[in-house]
């Protein structure tokens, strides 16, 4: 078939029919988790339609592009939320917030490397390729402390406004969180790329660690000028960021995912207001990205999709939901937080969403996880973001009436 049939089936594939279905659903299952779903059922299954020409090298391209923007868009979304929070929200003591969000990150994290480390990476077929030891343990464990913040930003939206307030909240500790995952991927991508790369380092890995330091002396600069430059000129800024920051930890031996998100969280909060990263996240979410999970998905081996592989996903997914609904009973983000409503937040904390499928398809393309622990972190990434809706509701309880002295200015995403 000729490229442009094949594209046109890719699109049919993995964005028409996971938004149709969507929408006949009634929108209860999340948009984001369908391609993925779609891709898996048909690895499992056995049916993957390569007569048709799927997957397609333009909706390899396409997709790339689109999952390139939506980490772009998150370093945005986090930049700007970062900024409205310490503006809007003096009743949330950023200090109490950081604190929060690093138990809530911890407690999973250290859990679930332990988990892996003993039990996990012990099963038939979990051995990583490249990440013997503690080094793929530590990689499931960051998986694990995953919280999804462009997911999370869409469901925190869809709650009505007497529960919205605790949703900010979540919202406050996952801008955290979000910007500590691509810290420790980075990392753990240095961990086991670092000692051989930096033997073979030259001057084009001098002039990615140059265009990196100068991302981030650029924004902070621009923060601090007075005036705005115009619109087309801060959008043509926002490419350079994007294919700068994209290009350099590519170069780095990191992955350019990790660039795109720091080039979105590198920008100036000035210049991104004058941007619009919903509207970018939602391209990217609906029209461009669900070809790369999707393809992500239909590129699982099979023969990974077992009884055993669901189950692993039940515990991990159990791991999970405890230690991150511990974590915030430990230590709630706001003493105004009853511990009904700090469970409801951290219900919210323990959706996975896009983020999960991003950082287990980093892991796994590096070697850190083996194509089991990739199918089960899939398969626990699609459970956690579509029971987080019901599980905050149940948190909350039937006869759940908000407190008056509940919080009402939380740090909240931009607009």
């Amino acid at each position: 078939m000729p490229p442009l049939f094949d594209f046109i089936a890719d699109a049919l594939i993995f964005v028409l029919v996971p938004w149709a279905v969507w929408r006949l659903l009634g929108r209860s299952v999340p948009l984001a988790v369908l391609p993925i779903l779609i891709g898996l059922g048909l690895a499992a299954a056995g049916l993957k339609p390569t007569s048709l020409g799927v997957p397609s090298a333009l909706g390899d391209q396409f997709g790339w592009i689109g999952v390139l923007l939506l980490a772009f868009s998150a370093g945005l979304e986090m930049r700007q939320s970062d900024e409205e929070q310490t503006a809007r929200s003096p009743s949330l003591p950023i200090s109490r917030l950081a604190t929060s969000a690093a138990a809530a990150l911890a407690l999973p994290f250290v859990v679930g490397a332990l988990a892996a480390y003993y039990h996990f990476n012990q099963l038939p077929g979990w051995t990583p390729p490249r990440g013997e030891g503690w080094l793929g343990a530590l990689a499931i464990g960051l998986c694990v402390a995953v919280s999804a913040l462009p997911v999370l930003i869409g469901i925190v939206r869809e709650l009505n406004p007497l529960q919205r307030p605790y949703g900010q909240v979540a919202l406050g500790v996952a801008v955290i969180d979000d910007a500590v995952l691509w810290i420790g991927l980075a990392l753990l991508l240095f961990a086991a790329n670092g000692s051989a790369a930096l033997s073979n380092w030259d001057g084009t890995e001098l002039l990615a660690v140059g265009i990196l330091v100068a991302l981030a002396v650029g924004g902070m600069r621009a923060q601090k000028r007075d005036g705005l430059p115009p619109r087309w000129m801060i959008w043509a800024m926002a490419v350079l960021y994007l294919a700068g920051g994209a290009w350099a930890s590519s170069q780095l031996g990191l992955h350019a995912l990790l660039g795109a998100y720091f080039g979105g969280a590198m920008m100036a909060p000035k210049w991104v207001r004058l941007l619009p990263p919903e509207q970018l996240g939602r391209v990217a979410l609906f029209g461009l990205a669900p070809l790369f999970f999707g393809h992500s998905g239909l590129r699982i081996d099979g023969d990974a999709l077992t009884w055993s592989s669901l189950v692993a996903s039940l515990g991990l997914l159990a791991l999970s939901v405890l230690t991150k609904l511990g974590a915030v009973i430990l230590y709630p983000p706001s003493p105004d937080l009853d511990r009904r409503e700090a469970l409801a937040v951290g219900a919210l904390l323990q959706c996975k969403g896009l983020m999960e499928i991003v950082a287990a398809t980093i892991l796994r393309d590096q070697g850190l996880i083996s194509e089991h622990a990739y199918a089960a972190l899939i398969t626990l990434a699609v459970l956690s973001t579509t029971m987080t809706g019901p599980l905050f509701r149940f948190c909350l309880g039937k006869g759940w009436i908000p407190r008056v002295d509940a919080p009402t200015e939380c740090p909240r995403p931009g607009n």
